[in-house]
């Protein structure tokens, strides 16, 4: 089963090594890494260059993050399709392995893991981990989400269910899932262990007014797709984050 990678980025030249280096070291032979870069300024394309495992390099102008997901998923040609960003990395060699396995073994059209946030200045030091556990759609109305870069999902099922929603800002792979998985019902499957690591530093936690506006999208994501949250569950969304503080490394 041939697996596309999808990798966006922008004036990523200070961490995109690293992501580079985590694909070329996977043991799996059948992968499929598409770049997809908005216009660096920097020295991202010419990093990029050096890594002959790249199959596809896109770089042009776009609408951001999830418009150039978009722009991955459209040409990937791969049967499964994963999003690995700029900031983030795989945690060993066996990581592909271990997803294909899993979802022929299994039958489920996604699947997800666990991640760890790693100190933004040192990717030794495991600041925060999130261990979502196993699937149960009741918990999406209590807060839970999949960790999105751990999410691989099958190439038919973008192509059923559409790709990433453009109208939001922050809450486009919440979204995503909660169509999937949710209002979809597509089967999914834990693979039990942390296979992507990601550099700490998201903006919707930065202050109370990015927290307020991403809040908004998490109710406007559930509106999108018709579903009825209850009144507490986007606001749970956040608190259950505080639990990952005391999780680091376990």
């Amino acid at each position: 089963m041939k697996l596309s990678i999808i990798t966006s980025c922008y004036n990523s030249a200070a961490t995109i090594r690293d992501t580079l280096e985590s694909v070329a070291r996977q043991d799996y032979s059948d992968i499929e890494h598409i770049i997809v870069d908005g216009g660096s300024e920097d020295d991202t394309l010419a990093i990029v260059s050096e890594f002959t495992h790249v199959a596809k390099v896109v770089s042009e102008k776009d609408r951001g993050i999830y418009d150039a997901m978009n722009k991955g998923i459209a040409i990937a040609t791969g049967d499964i399709i994963g999003i690995l960003n700029s900031d983030d990395f795989y945690t060993g060699p066996g990581v592909i392995s271990d997803v294909v396995r899993q979802m022929e073994q299994s039958g489920a059209d996604t699947l997800y893991a666990d991640l760890d946030y790693v100190s933004s200045t040192d990717k030794t030091k495991v600041v925060r981990s999130w261990r979502a556990g196993s699937y149960a759609v009741r918990k999406f109305y209590y807060g839970w989400m999949p960790p999105h870069p751990t999410f691989f999902v099958r190439k038919y099922i973008y192509e059923r269910y559409g790709t990433f929603n453009l109208s939001l800002r922050s809450a486009a792979d919440y979204e995503i899932m909660l169509r999937f998985l949710v209002r979809q019902d597509v089967t999914t499957t834990y693979l039990n262990k942390t296979i992507v690591q990601m550099r700490a530093g998201g903006q919707s936690n930065a202050s109370i007014t990015n927290r307020l506006r991403a809040n908004a999208e998490d109710r406007k994501a559930w509106q999108i797709n018709k579903l009825r949250p209850y009144l507490f569950t986007t606001f749970l969304k956040p608190v259950r984050k505080i639990h990952q503080f005391f999780m680091r490394g376990k």
